[in-house]
């Protein structure tokens, strides 16, 4: 099932790490991500993308068949998903997946729905299905289905003004498996 756009995104602690219970919560609560895979020349290919999160801990994205996000998935299913927080101060998860193809045209339109929706910051209308699901073909519509298996988190430390008192410090962060328990 598709989760809804959340009311209130996860704030992001700024005093140190964010514990696995708060990265999961981080992700589902967002919508945005820059969409990483490898390529097999020149860098990463990057796209900032609208994601829909799944009440079992998958994200799904849409895209056109033909782009790159798909040709690759189909011979390398690694992905990454930095998701973004919409708030300053500014905060990340980076969120390492594995990653499939779906063509099912009911999901397809299922997320492209989901997608606008949280564009808009609204649902849309049952009455606009038939329009996305005509979209969904003139497009060759395709939904990547990521499975986390890690995170990595980025803290917001930021320095608000040149004269402030305390000190800007930073920590490390590490990779945590997505499934991780919270330390007791």
């Amino acid at each position: 099932m598709l989760l809804p756009l959340a009311r209130e995104p996860l704030t992001v602690p700024t005093d140190r790490d964010m514990l696995p219970w708060e990265r999961r919560e981080f992700v589902r609560t967002h919508r945005t991500c820059v969409f990483g895979y490898r390529r097999k020349n020149d860098g990463p290919g990057m796209s900032v993308v609208y994601y829909i999160p799944t009440d079992d801990d998958e994200l799904l994205v849409s895209t056109m068949a033909g782009r790159g996000k798909a040709r690759v998935i189909a011979r390398d299913g690694k992905v990454s998903l930095c998701v973004l927080d919409e708030r300053w101060p500014f905060a990340y998860l980076q969120v390492y997946a594995d990653a499939v193809i779906e063509d099912d045209p009911e999901l397809v339109v299922d997320v492209m729905m989901a997608v606008a929706g949280r564009m808009s910051g609204q649902p849309l209308p049952d009455e606009a299905r038939p329009h996305i699901d005509a979209m969904r073909v003139q497009e060759g519509r395709v939904v990547v289905r990521c499975r986390p298996y890690a995170t990595f988190g980025q803290p917001p430390r930021h320095l608000h003004r040149n004269d402030q008192e305390e000190p800007l410090t930073h920590w490390l962060s590490g990779t945590v498996p997505w499934d991780a328990s919270d330390p007791a």
